[in-house]
């Protein structure tokens, strides 16, 4: 059985998160870096991380390292790695993505088209050719260079991972499915508590949480470009990971049977929001699982003892945003404070937060994207009634 190693892309901060789910799946844990977890897979592997992690990015399967620090050393180091025993002769091949950080070499543009041509030139030798029609399975690279060390990964995944496929629509500044999988599993948030998300958006969050409750995984109802390589990861992978994915679904929660109703729900003010989460929450299955309603914040309430708030809130990205944002953080903190026993998880690049919801018991720094954000924990409070 030949093995790889293989790496999970993840956000910043939130590597723990993937961590855990790789273990979970069964596999070895090679390295962790900062928005990087590594672990020791073979083909079967492959399949079950795309289809299983909730956290991670995509799925990169590593095919060589070196340094390098001139264009010369980047042409030589390429062409010395083992690219036939990944690419075969009919194989569509190219640098997707080269990045950058703290080297001598910093040009994606040049650094794509050197190591293309020492690809052709390594693989050319080894398949006595001089060209390449390039018409079979597309085996996609991405390169990685960190003060003049570079990783060359083949890029298993395609699309990125937080495209399930269920969310068509958006609101303003969405969070993506990965972030709100992580958040979730971060806040360790259960079925049987109730869950609510007073300014839902477009559903990510309780879309993410219905899926979790239910066994349905994230990556069970799309396309993954691996899928095309049967030189490295046979047919019969996919479809067992698929077979596994749908016997682990929760029958019964779907089904709503005795004891199994969930409660999530997603409250938003803006009505045009209320159908786009309807509509992915269906396609994502779970459209009976989540109860979506036309809701002021300042009108949430719940009479249940024990559950989660989490959201997304707005950041003030605009100035005359800003302005609103500290009689909303007010009111979040009051409708939490209403509530009986109740924690609060919210993330935000709004650095005033805390002045108006109180000091946060945890306070992780995540990045979005490139953006800094805060993701704030409050644990249980009392109910503080209202004057």
């Amino acid at each position: 059985m030949k093995t790889y190693e293989l790496m999970a892309p993840c956000h910043f901060g939130l590597e723990s998160v993937t961590k855990k789910e790789i273990y979970e799946l069964g596999y070895e844990i090679s390295d962790v870096r900062d928005g990087r977890v590594s672990f020791i897979g073979d083909a079967e592997a492959i399949a079950r991380a795309n289809i299983f992690i909730r956290s991670a990015e995509r799925i990169l399967l590593k095919v060589g390292e070196f340094r390098a620090e001139s264009y010369e050393e980047l042409f030589q180091g390429t062409r010395a790695l083992p690219l036939e025993e990944f690419i075969p002769e009919d194989g569509s091949f190219w640098v997707t993505k080269a990045s950058s950080i703290n080297s001598k070499l910093y040009s994606p543009r040049d650094i794509q088209s050197v190591m293309k041509k020492a690809m052709v030139d390594r693989l050319g030798r080894i398949y006595h050719r001089s060209w390449f029609e390039e018409h079979g399975a597309k085996y996609p690279f991405r390169v990685s260079l960190y003060k003049d060390q570079l990783t060359l990964a083949l890029d298993t995944s395609g699309e990125s991972l937080h495209k399930r496929g269920y969310r068509l629509k958006a609101g303003k500044a969405p969070i993506t499915e990965t972030l709100a999988a992580s958040l979730l599993l971060l806040s360790g948030w259960r079925a049987e508590l109730p869950l609510i998300d007073p300014m839902c958006g477009s559903g990510t969050f309780l879309i993410e949480a219905a899926m979790l409750a239910a066994g349905i995984a994230p990556g069970a109802d799309r396309a993954f470009t691996a899928e095309g390589w049967s030189n490295l990861v046979p047919r019969k992978h996919w479809n067992e990971a698929v077979t596994e994915a749908n016997e682990q679904i929760d029958r019964a929660i779907l089904a709503g049977g005795a004891g199994r109703v969930l409660d999530i729900q997603g409250y938003d003010i803006d009505p045009a929001m209320l159908p786009v989460c309807r509509e992915n929450a269906e396609r994502a299955g779970v459209g009976k699982l989540i109860h979506f309603q036309l809701r002021e914040l300042a009108k949430l309430s719940h009479s249940g003892r024990g559950g989660y708030l989490i959201t997304n809130p707005p950041y003030g990205e605009r100035i005359e945003d800003r302005r609103n944002l500290p009689l909303l953080y007010t009111e979040l903190r009051e409708a939490w404070e209403g509530l009986d026993h109740w924690k609060l998880y919210l993330i935000t690049a709004y650095e005033d937060a805390q002045r108006y919801l109180g000091r946060a018991d945890k306070n992780r720094k995540i990045y979005n994207g490139m953006m800094k954000t805060y993701f704030y924990s409050y644990g249980i409070r009392p109910r503080q009634e209202k004057k």
